[in-house]
């Protein structure tokens, strides 16, 4: 009966960190702690401590494709690590505590591997990327106190956490980040750069993606984050892309803007912390939303080349 369903494996150190972050995902079953990627047979938490057996401490998830994709499992488990470590992670060190995505497929590996080039291209990381892409060795089970701690011993593992550096790092990791404003003007035409970096913005209905009615997703012109799809935009009559909602709502920032003399909401990208436009409460239902778009901010992905671009996980939008 469980044919359909397929397995994850991440190695991201310490394991009673990694169970909570994908334990919340719609299509995920099952979150797993064990040991895997070493060359002693079924190890106790003891012998994978020691640094001896090759082992490292991972998380095995089993989950619904046809509800989540592996694309999404593998981009919330690079929001849990520090891939340019290879020592370990944050306070806990040595090869037990290494990071890796363990590959069950062929499928698994190139969309792994996908993924790690573009993280590596982002701009985020002053160091390489060096988690690895392995073949899934086999995959033994911690005890049973492991599975779930977060849960069993809540306060001792908050406790750990808090101590352990992760959430300090990752968060300074995950915030705005900006490329220099030389490589920017480099990247970007004078007006993408106008838009994006001084809040400027473009003549309505002379712009590039006013009138597209082609299927795909809009993302940032600067990052490359997912932000809005074809789904979603409708002809607001302004002379700007219009959408009634973002397809990755945590891309999205909003903020209160007093420019000009008016009240508004500004609309900018999380990672890149790009301005891109403004949101209204005068949308078509469902949403009643107007979230209206410079075409300068952003770039369209048309729905047969995104698995070249990097964005295959989003092609089932529009199948």
């Amino acid at each position: 009966m469980n044919t359909k369903y397929e397995k994850a494996t991440f190695a991201g150190g310490c394991f009673w960190c990694m169970e909570p972050p994908f334990e919340g995902l719609d299509g995920v079953l099952e979150v797993v702690t064990g040991y895997t990627g070493g060359h002693l047979k079924d190890p106790s938490y003891e012998e994978v401590c020691e640094g001896d057996t090759g082992h490292a401490e991972a998380v095995q998830i089993t989950y619904d494709p046809s509800k989540i994709t592996y694309d999404k499992l593998v981009d919330v488990f690079w929001r849990q690590i520090d891939p340019t470590d290879a020592g370990g992670q944050f306070v806990d060190r040595g090869t037990q505590y290494r990071t890796a995505i363990f590959y069950h497929s062929d499928e698994q590996k190139v969309l792994a591997e996908k993924s790690k080039a573009k993280l590596a291209r982002s701009g985020r990381y002053k160091k390489p990327v060096v988690t690895e892409i392995l073949p899934i060795a086999e995959f033994y089970m911690a005890e049973e106190y492991h599975q779930d701690y977060y849960k069993k011993e809540s306060l001792r593992y908050k406790s750990y956490r808090n101590h352990s550096g992760r959430d300090q790092v990752l968060k300074e990791l995950w915030r705005y980040y900006k490329l220099a404003e030389e490589e920017l003007r480099e990247r970007l035409t004078p007006l993408q750069f106008k838009v994006t970096q001084e809040n400027g913005t473009e003549r309505p209905f002379d712009n590039e993606y006013c009138d597209n009615k082609i299927e795909g997703i809009y993302v940032d012109i600067v990052s490359g984050e997912v932000l809005f799809s074809s789904r979603d935009k409708f002809d607001s009559g302004t002379g700007w892309p219009s959408f009634t909602k973002p397809l990755e709502p945590e891309n999205i920032v909003e903020k209160v803007d007093e420019a000009h003399s008016m009240v508004r909401t500004e609309v900018r990208s999380r990672h890149a912390g790009s301005h891109l436009g403004h949101l209204f409460p005068d949308g078509p239902e469902p949403t009643g939303l107007r979230y209206c778009i410079n075409s300068a901010a952003i770039r369209f992905i048309p729905k047969e080349d995104m698995e070249k671009e990097g964005y295959s996980a989003y092609k089932k939008l529009f199948t």
